[in-house]
């Protein structure tokens, strides 16, 4: 039987065993009926500064895959000379031309604006929108999308630096359809704001608030939005994942909140967090007990006031907190921001400890965590389900303590970072031992390429002591 026989279905199913794009466009180019089938059954594309000229080459592409559900227009390293960037007429374009379009991702296009958005307002299937710097687009014109595309679940607003009225933000928690909601390096957008989602926390599912460190305003409080927050009943009753960097954690209000009413959440990444105290960690584990993944990037003592019974210092107490409570735990990451200093009084080797003896961890990472020592080392015997090991500038681990690796049940991936105390003859035993799958030593001044050699079955080795000096 020839291919021009075979029925539609069974050339379909051919194409979707293809994996690989470049293999399909091959494919596509071997007679005109498979080419036809292939553009009805393309649903996803990703193109960048090769689109041009970008408005025609846009109208093309809609045209020829008829059925499009996914789209990614990314103009990363993006030049002038390259032609000039899709615009508002090119999301026109596409609007009218791709009416299945369900997920829409914009990077780097920097010649879209509100009317551009307002656009897409008319495409009722769009679930997904993700935007990264696009910096002529404001409030206005994620209002105008977020009022027609009703069902929206996905929003990721990454370094839009101009999206700063909020009106967007209340509607959409009206709608109560987000359950994926990013915003990363928005200036405008602060703590506070949240708050305007409203009825929509209880069907969110992941929240990623970033803010940039180097742009931060301490943004002032009106009586009324302390007040909102301290009134309002925050059901989290949804959420599977919580990503914090550089927030303000107020006490008894805000983020603080949310931290203690999150009983379903898997996975919490607390970076540089400033405010967040042992009760909002003990909260937080007493309520998530299917919690899965902790990490905790946290200032060491230099960068916080030297006072022995600072309220803020995160303690022991939030690590045996999570220890007892959260029994299905399998991934944890602890690290201090400016690691070149010991800490003096915050997570300890007893803390660290009771989470390894209690919970099933999978994943151990440490960075600039002083407090573990080669005693920290022989204690990891105990941690049967321990499969990969992190350490980065860990100063206190000596090869006494690395050469007990190979004594670890199941550990299979170990990646050493700029230690300063480890040598070629803590790796020794490895050599030739096939315990490791992967070793990856990075920056790691007294470790040489010759003593990772054969130390596990897969070997990365880098020698960049630029962070030294």
């Amino acid at each position: 039987m020839s291919m021009d026989n075979l029925p539609d279905q069974v050339v379909w199913d051919i194409l979707g065993r293809i994996k690989k794009t470049v293999d399909k466009n091959s494919v596509s180019l071997t007679c005109k009926r498979i080419h036809e089938l292939e553009n009805e059954q393309r649903k996803s594309i990703r193109v960048g500064c090769g689109l041009d000229p970008a408005n025609e080459a846009l109208a093309s592409l809609c045209n020829r895959f008829r059925n499009l559900e996914k789209l990614e227009i990314s103009y990363s390293g993006w030049m002038s000379r390259l032609g000039k960037q899709l615009d508002d007429q090119g999301l026109c374009i596409l609007s009218s031309s791709c009416p299945f379009i369900k997920d829409l991702s914009l990077s780097y296009c920097t010649f879209i604006t509100d009317a551009g958005l307002s656009h897409l307002a008319s495409c009722s299937h769009l679930s997904a929108l993700k935007l990264n710097f696009t910096p002529r687009i404001s409030g206005c014109g994620i209002l105008s999308l977020v009022v027609g595309c009703k069902n929206l679940t996905v929003l990721h607003l990454i370094r839009c630096l101009n999206v700063s009225s909020m009106e967007w933000l209340e509607y959409l928690g009206k709608l109560e359809t987000i359950e994926d909601l990013c915003i990363k390096n928005c200036r405008a957008i602060g703590e506070g704001d949240l708050i305007k989602l409203g009825p929509s926390w209880r069907k969110l599912k992941r929240l990623q608030f970033e803010v940039d460190a180097n742009y931060r305003y301490m943004k002032v409080y009106d009586r009324l939005a302390v007040d909102q927050w301290q009134k309002q009943w925050i059901l989290c009753d949804s959420m599977l994942e919580l990503n914090l960097v550089n927030s303000i954690i107020s006490p008894g209000r805000g983020l603080a909140c949310v931290l203690g009413k999150c009983k379903n959440l898997e996975k919490i990444h607390l970076d540089m967090c400033v405010g967040v105290r042992d009760c909002d960690i003990i909260r937080m584990a007493r309520k998530s007990s299917n919690l899965r993944s902790i990490s905790l990037r946290v200032p060491s003592d230099l960068s916080l006031p030297l006072l022995m019974n600072n309220p803020i210092r995160l303690t022991d107490e939030s690590l045996k907190a999570v220890a007892e409570s959260c029994s299905q735990l399998e991934s944890v990451r602890l690290s201090f921001s400016d690691g070149e200093f010991p800490s003096f009084s915050s997570f300890t080797l007893h803390g660290i400890l009771s989470l390894i003896q209690r919970c099933p961890i999978q994943e151990l990472a440490l960075d600039h965590v002083y407090s573990f020592n080669d005693a920290g080392m022989e204690a990891l015997h105990s941690a049967e389900y321990l499969q990969v090991l992190e350490l980065t500038r860990c100063q206190e681990i000596t090869d006494e303590g690395l050469q007990l690796v190979g004594q670890f049940p199941k550990l299979c991936v170990l990646k050493l970072s700029k230690c300063l105390g480890v040598t070629d003859d803590g790796l020794r035993p490895l050599v030739g031992s096939h315990k490791l799958e992967l070793l990856a030593v990075d920056g790691c001044p007294q470790i040489s390429e010759r003593g990772v050699h054969g130390a596990a079955k897969l070997v990365t080795f880098k020698l960049d002591l630029s962070w030294m000096y």
